[in-house]
């Protein structure tokens, strides 16, 4: 009966406010709502779709990652997982964990994982916490400190990096309170980070070389309502997408805020299913999955 009721208080809320809001296109598709696909977990982020037709996500207090398909539900990939949070494939298809436990790890194809990085000029990470593959190879991640304890805490700063195997770990900014979701724009000619503590996303623009420029804020969530500015994500128009306070986020490439979507909290998102048009979101005790009307870019 819990679960029924927290699902009704989701759709109710979700679609009050789609039905609302006036917006100059349709985002969402028509008479959709998002429907539960699982639940019953600790604290569920990083949801990530194979084109084979399944979904994976972690479960961070859990230390695992879960595989989901329509045909046979959910079931454990991987335990333990370095209490993995942000998930992502390289440019071969190999799976890439942000661990908080203190490392960026790769599954190799015997499905074992190895560290890429764990320190920073001989010192620990804080806890990777989200990432995502340019279409040279090279791996932007953010840094926070979510998931280390002051004990273990090396660094002094909460950094965005880039690892590459030619020029190594190269810090890029390390000026964030909190970074936490990254993504880059379609052309990629930008990167969006956004900051856990303040509610806003930063853009910078991407050097040829790779690192990026000084950036300024793109957009800020000011609402009430559960939940943070966490996982993000961009269509294929340039349109981002941001978990934030009181739901999800949607702005268009100018920062124009065209839609906020009102629910519960929700921590991550990840485009999947038939033609990358179904978004999945992690809330955190369960995921959904919310038809849309554009094309997603993993």
């Amino acid at each position: 009966m819990y679960q029924y009721i927290i699902r009704l208080v989701f759709v109710i809320s979700f679609l009050f406010v789609f039905s609302t809001l006036s917006i100059g296109q349709q985002l969402v598709k028509e008479n959709v709502e998002p429907q539960q696909i699982t639940s019953n977990y600790e604290f569920t982020e990083g949801p990530l779709w194979h084109s084979s037709g399944y979904l994976l996500f972690s479960d961070i207090p859990a230390n695992t990652v879960y595989k989901w398909s329509a045909e046979k539900g959910a079931s454990t990939y991987l335990k333990p997982s370095g209490h993995a949070n942000g998930l992502t494939f390289d440019n071969q298809g190999h799976l890439l964990l942000a661990q908080h436990d203190g490392a960026i790890a790769r599954e190799n194809e015997r499905g074992e994982i190895t560290v890429v990085i764990d320190n920073y000029k001989g010192k620990r990470l804080n806890s990777p916490n989200d990432l995502v593959v340019k279409s040279d190879g090279s791996i932007y991640f953010t840094d926070p400190s979510f998931g280390v304890s002051d004990e273990d805490k090396e660094l002094a700063f909460q950094g965005v990096y880039r690892y590459s195997k030619k020029n190594g770990l190269q810090l890029l900014v390390d000026d964030f309170a909190l970074p936490n979701g990254i993504v880059f724009s379609p052309d990629e000619e930008k990167l969006y980070v956004n900051d856990s503590k303040h509610n806003h996303i930063r853009v910078f623009k991407v050097k040829k070389d790779g690192t990026v420029g000084s950036g300024e804020v793109f957009a800020t969530m000011e609402s009430e309502g559960d939940g943070a500015a966490d996982g993000m994500k961009v269509d294929k128009d340039g349109n981002l997408y941001s978990t934030g306070p009181g739901g999800l986020w949607i702005f268009s490439p100018s920062g124009e805020l065209l839609q906020q979507l009102e629910s519960p909290r929700i921590t991550n998102l990840a485009w999947g299913g038939a033609e990358n048009k179904t978004l999945f979101m992690t809330a955190p005790n369960a995921v959904y999955k919310l038809k849309m009307t554009k094309e997603g870019i993993q």
